[in-house]
């Protein structure tokens, strides 16, 4: 069949199937012919060796060798791979019923970029899924999911999907790994693509042995995609936090000690405010830094935060303030230097000492980690604007 004919690819990655590749295969092509698709069933072989290609072959499926180990890496090539305008890929362990796809294709061609499957509303049958997945893992990261990316995806790590091949090629996937599942949905909420959720129903795989799926390494792996690509909540938030509350509580205690109740704070808890405020400065650069490289990279869209800290944050204004805060805190250490120097460099009170000169040293801090982050800041708007001249001029 030629690629301008085929409206439909149903991709299944493939690790040593041999007890279930097959009949997947046949219910995938009973699909294809019972609905009048024109379409195709493409299994991405990812090193069997139980025969599982032979098998697919068989069953009437063409089969994609990838060489390259991984979930992901099996899913890059075999949508490489692909002959179809749409794709609905699913694992080939006969958990997921490729014979009922309709609703699936009904999404596709209303338009929507990516259709998810959901387990939770479709049904997850006795014994298909841990409980540790069922009730800790697959919620609190689709979860994270949606509160980091505001996508409303509920079942983030769904198998069975579809996707338009043409707009997630656009998305330059890369993950090998099983966190292939999140980077799909991340990028394409990132992207603005609409989202469309089909109740799925999972049924207990019929493998024979255990899954590839580890939990607890890979769902690191998908909670770390997950934090890489939202900067603003692994850094900006907390440290907006921290930052808010160590120069809060650093003021607090300036003119004297603070009474909470039992707790008395004095210059011991003033220099933790102070350390707070510090650490949090740093990580809200950080997320400048972070998603001012991601917006050049194409990783993020325009109209995230380095956007508009662009237009606030500028390389004069940015040294403008980090001078003004050093030299406010450069005041405050000389004049603590002068209060010492009237003692004869001798024995001084520390409370009054370093009330001056723990907030000094912090200022003078801030405002060096201010100026040399408008630098930064420049030198990566300095790259992308460089990379956008050779883009053009290629």
């Amino acid at each position: 069949m030629s690629d301008s004919h085929c409206e439909l690819t149903i991709l299944m990655p493939c690790l040593n199937e041999a007890a279930t590749v097959a009949a997947c295969v046949q219910k995938a092509q009973k699909f294809l012919l019972s609905a009048g698709v024109n379409g195709e069933v493409l299994v991405a072989d990812n090193g069997s060796t139980d025969g599982s290609q032979k098998l697919a072959l068989a069953a009437g499926a063409r089969v994609a060798q990838v060489p390259t180990r991984g979930y992901g890496a099996a899913l890059l090539e075999g949508i490489e791979q692909a002959r179809g305008r749409y794709i609905i890929m699913g694992d080939a362990d006969d958990s997921y019923d490729f014979s009922n796809l309709g609703d699936f294709l009904d999404r596709l061609r209303e338009g929507f970029p990516l259709v998810m499957g959901n387990r939770f509303e479709g049904g997850i049958l006795p014994g298909a899924m841990p409980p540790l997945h069922r009730y800790l893992g697959n919620p609190v990261l689709s979860f994270l999911g949606r509160l980091f990316f505001r996508v409303p995806v509920r079942d983030f790590h769904c198998g069975l999907r579809g996707f338009a091949r043409a707009p997630i090629q656009a998305l330059n996937l890369q993950t090998s790994g099983m966190e292939f599942a999140s980077e799909l949905v991340v990028k394409a909420a990132l992207a603005n693509y609409k989202i469309a959720e089909v109740p799925t129903i999972l049924a207990p795989d019929g493998r024979g042995r255990p899954p590839h799926l580890r939990s607890w390494r890979d769902g690191w792996r998908h909670l770390r995609f997950l934090l890489l690509l939202a900067p603003q909540w692994l850094y900006l938030y907390p440290g907006l936090v921290l930052l808010v509350l160590g120069l809060v509580g650093t003021l607090a205690i300036l003119p004297g000690p603070l009474s909470l109740g039992p707790f008395k704070l004095d210059i011991h808890t003033m220099l933790y405010f102070g350390v707070a405020a510090g650490l949090g400065m740093q990580m809200c650069f950080a997320s400048l830094f972070a998603g001012a490289f991601g917006r050049h990279l194409g990783i993020f869209p325009k109209g995230s935060i380095p956007d508009w800290a662009r237009g606030l944050f500028t390389l004069e204004r940015g040294l403008v303030l980090g001078i003004l805060v050093f030299l406010t805190g450069l005041g405050g250490a000389t004049y603590s230097l002068i209060y010492w120097e009237a003692t004869g460099f001798g024995n001084v009170d520390p409370s009054r000492l370093m009330r001056v000169a723990i907030p000094s040293s912090l200022l003078m801090t801030l405002g060096v980690e201010i100026a040399l982050a408008s630098f930064f800041l420049a030198f990566i708007e300095f790259i992308g604007q460089s990379k956008g001249k050779g883009e053009d001029q290629r």
